[in-house]
């Protein structure tokens, strides 16, 4: 029995679109967003997670005091999976940034 090629293409293309994952799209919901200064960051990890400390550093002549006084505002906590995305995405940010506008440099 001959089968009708257009609708074996058919079956096939609804077959494939089937097992090949869509692109999602993002929605950002912003409405409750809270924007925070940080100048001081520190990362911990775990097996199970990374946890980013954000603060500003309170302590504005070093060279009087022998430590330097930091509010924490907040803490991240994300995925090993997560971290590796975030690291990825800062990366090129910050290669496009010095880019266009010089190196950054690090005190070390």
């Amino acid at each position: 029995m001959p089968t009708n090629p257009s609708s074996t293409a058919e079956t096939s293309a609804k077959s494939e679109a089937a097992d090949s994952p869509r692109a999602a799209s993002v929605q950002w919901h912003d409405q409750h967003m809270q924007t925070h200064f940080a100048n001081v960051v520190n990362v911990q990890s775990t097996r199970e997670q990374f946890d980013l400390f954000f603060g500003t550093n309170q302590t504005w002549n070093v060279t009087d005091k022998n430590s330097v006084a930091v509010n924490l505002s907040n803490r991240v906590i994300l995925t090993p999976l997560a971290a590796k995305r975030l690291w990825t995405v800062l990366g090129n940010v910050l290669r496009e940034h010095e880019a266009r506008h010089g190196t950054l440099e690090l005190d070390r």
